[in-house]
């Protein structure tokens, strides 16, 4: 490698990798860590750094006042060959300090010793407070030109298109806590329009559990840790978030949601979203609208099984990070149709006697449909997780001209709010100019200084009016793409601390959603009230939320009063029955299986004829083919991605049985606890595990040739969606019609109607 040319150096290095990747089977499993892989031995020919991966993407080379530089998004990135001080200097050691003498004391004056230990110290930021945990993803959003008779706002018109990046997140973990958790989880999307910076901050769940963001800090402070002990972490199975919610009954409805199935996705692509609040649109004609966000995916709303997300606290605790990178690595990309819900601008602002302003109500699809805009693909993941993912700021306050607040109490509060933890989270009010957060659009603010300033200011007025700039910058007018701030008329009304009496209908949403569910949905939903409750230690905070879902549903608080070991209480308000909303059920459709993952057992001794066909017509299908083997390296000339101590069940969407493994030689206790107890069984104890695990969890099990044993022995043959056949090829076609519907619940039938 000639190193005196670092532009071919690095050529060499991405050519000798592709070389080596064209001798693996096409397409790749997705997962590999670097843009090309590592030698054996340590590399010390110097090159330029490696490109990113195929994959990555990072923020467009703006200035900080948005102008497009023309730079590849690379020059972002380190430059260069050598090791450098943060000044440019070359370095020839960084792993010794400056001694007096190999065993003398380290030298004060060692400079780059002190700048790197010292941002080492500086390389943490205060986490969010809420939405620490999060995972984020570029993309692009393609506009159908639907939303223009109600909105001003280009980025929605025909085929306009707009770069995004978007992060998912969990509410109340850590940015160590695990993704499976059963939570809210936050679905923000930074639109970088031409006219200005667009935040849609929404969630997976349509409705929240305060009213008025006074009580934004209360419901935290209560589903966080316990103050006293820091536990439990990312959960509400505590006392703390019980006291709450049962006495503060407005958080019911979004209670109800996250015992339901939406509180554990199965992966942020399978994830509704909702902007939550209600909004204020006006078109080119000046005419208003209130509308609601929707984001719809592709693949359809599906969740994990409770046991699933509990081992993968354990097994994969970056279980939806993962996926959401994987996916996209393997070109299968999570797309989404962003949709709204348009109501008249009434001085009443309801909708079919639903208050817009209250953000626990929903309004019912079947009532107001939502209208298809424009579709929103993931196609690249970030270059670097803290410089966009950690560093991006969001705040529901960013608005193009053509979409407005309104008075809802909790979105009223948040357009203070985001603003002040930027302030202390990224050092300072310049978090605009982050790379991340840049704006796409024109910057002349005439806000100056400030620490991380980055912007190079020029003119001697930053104020208005002034002439020493030439009147620079002027206002625009309504020609010029101005913001509109909708002038709404503010109804003449005392001072007070209070909500419309609107607002005090805390139950008959909460049994719309529960009227709404399907049979096995709502056994779910039982089991999570029966388990969140039980880990409570107070037993008075166990009843105070019993009567709370009597006044839900009898049947529910009778299944979960049975749980709990206590009496059912009686409802203390009328119960209505109101039509049924089947949208909000997952349960009845059929969807793509794209990007799913099959794992395939495979017998190293036998029966390998046929696992490459159906290893490639995985890949044909659109998932992504994993083959688990009793050991790693090669079995057949096929690679192996899983071996049965290392895979479990829960990162397959689909188990195939390819074979009818031996024990292995680490099938034993003593060095895999999934092996169980000693035995003489003909098939790898890990196998029938697996096997276990899938038909447990309503997952689609398919077997052919010597596989049609192991069904037998784990004695789940003939069952509900476990299907043979003569090829892999075959069974395959079979388990994909049962994958559209996610899970086979017909195995399980519910005993809640």
């Amino acid at each position: 490698m000639d190193a005196s040319k670092p532009a071919k150096a690095v050529k060499d290095v991405v050519e000798a990798a592709a070389g080596k990747v064209a001798d693996a089977l096409t397409p790749d499993v997705p997962g590999a860590p670097g843009s090309a892989p590592p030698t054996v031995e340590e590399p010390t020919t110097p090159h330029d750094p490696l490109p990113p991966k195929k994959e990555q993407g990072a923020p467009e080379t703006r200035t900080p006042t948005g102008a497009a530089t023309g730079a590849p998004t690379t020059a972002n990135g380190q430059q260069g060959a050598f090791l450098t001080t943060a000044q440019g200097a070359r370095l020839r050691d960084t792993d010794h300090s400056l001694k007096a003498g190999p065993r003398g004391p380290v030298l004060l004056q060692d400079h780059h010793l002190r700048e790197k230990i010292t941002h080492f110290d500086h390389e943490r930021i205060p986490e969010r407070v809420v939405h620490a945990r999060g995972a984020g993803a570029h993309g692009v959003f393609e506009a159908y030109g639907t939303a223009e008779g109600v909105t001003k706002a280009g980025f929605l018109a025909k085929g306009r298109t707009t770069n995004v990046f978007v992060r998912f997140s969990t509410v109340l973990g850590s940015r160590g806590s695990a993704d499976t958790v059963r939570d809210t989880r936050g679905f923000a999307t930074k639109f970088y329009t031409d006219e200005g910076t667009f935040d849609l901050v929404a969630n997976n769940m349509p409705v929240f559990f305060i009213q008025d963001a006074i009580k934004f800090p209360d419901i935290i402070h209560a589903g966080k840790p316990h103050p006293d002990r820091e536990i439990p972490q990312a959960q509400s199975a505590h006392d703390t978030f019980w006291d709450f919610v049962s006495l503060h009954t407005e958080a019911q409805h979004h209670t109800m949601w996250n015992m339901s199935d939406r509180g554990i996705p199965r992966s942020y692509r399978m994830m509704e979203g909702f902007g939550v609040h209600t909004f204020r649109l006006v078109n080119a004609a000046g005419e208003t609208a209130l509308a609601k966000f929707h984001w719809k995916p592709k693949l359809g709303v599906h969740s994990l099984t409770w046991e699933e997300a509990q081992l993968l606290g354990g097994v994969d605790p970056d279980f939806h990070r993962r996926d959401l990178y994987d996916a996209i690595e393997a070109g299968a990309f999570p797309e989404w149709e962003l949709g709204l819900q348009v109501f008249p601008d009434t001085p009443e602002e309801t909708f079919a006697g639903i208050d817009l302003l209250d953000p626990t109500k929903i309004v019912p699809e079947e009532l107001a449909p939502v209208q298809p805009l424009g579709k929103l693909t993931l196609n690249r993941t970030p270059t670097n997780f803290f410089a966009e993912t950690e560093q991006v700021a969001f705040h529901v306050g960013h608005l193009p001209p053509g979409i407005d607040v309104t008075n809802d109490p909790l979105l009223q509060g948040r357009l203070f709010s985001y603003v002040d933890t930027q302030l202390t989270r990224l050092g300072g009010p310049n978090f605009s100019q982050i790379p991340i957060n840049r704006p796409h659009a024109p910057v002349n603010d005439m806000l100056r200084d400030g620490f991380h300033q980055q912007a190079v200011h020029a003119g001697v007025a930053p104020y208005r009016p002034n002439s020493l700039d030439g009147g620079n910058p002027f206002p625009a007018g309504d020609t010029d793409g101005a913001f509109v701030d909708v002038p709404v008329t503010v109804t003449e009304a005392p001072k007070v601390r209070a909500n419309p009496a609107s607002f005090d209908d805390h139950y008959s949403q909460v049994r719309l959603f529960w009227l709404s569910m399907s049979p096995v949905e709502k056994e779910h939903i039982v089991r999570a009230y029966t388990f969140e409750l039980g880990k409570c230690y107070h037993q008075a905070i166990r009843e105070r939320q019993l009567r709370c879902l009597a006044n839900i549903d009898p049947v529910l608080c009778a299944e979960v009063a049975t749980g709990l070991g206590l009496p059912a209480p009686e409802p203390t308000v009328p119960l209505v029955d109101p039509a049924p909303s089947p949208a909000l059920s997952q349960v009845g459709r059929q969807w793509p299986a794209d990007g799913r993952t099959v794992g395939i057992v495979v017998d190293p001794t036998a029966g390998l004829d046929d696992v490459d066909e159906a290893r490639r017509a995985v890949f044909a299908a659109g998932m992504v083919p994993l083959l688990v083997a009793p050991h790693g390296g090669l079995v057949g000339g096929l690679p192996v991605q899983r071996t049965f101590a290392t895979g479990r069940s829960v990162e397959f969407d689909v188990l195939l049985l390819a074979g009818a493994p031996a024990p292995a030689s680490d099938a034993s206790p003593a060095r895999d606890a999934k092996a169980g107890a000693a035995d003489s069984a003909a098939v790898d104890p890990r196998v029938l595990l697996l096997v276990d695990e899938c038909w447990r969890h309503a997952k689609a099990i398919g077997a052919w040739g010597a596989g049609v044993d192991v069904l037998r022995q784990a004695g789940v043959a003939g069952t509900p969606g476990v299907v043979t056949g003569g090829s892999g090829a075959e069974v395959l076609t079979a388990v994909q019609q049962l994958l559209a519907a996610h899970r086979v619940w017909e195995r399980f039938p519910a005993s809640v109607a």
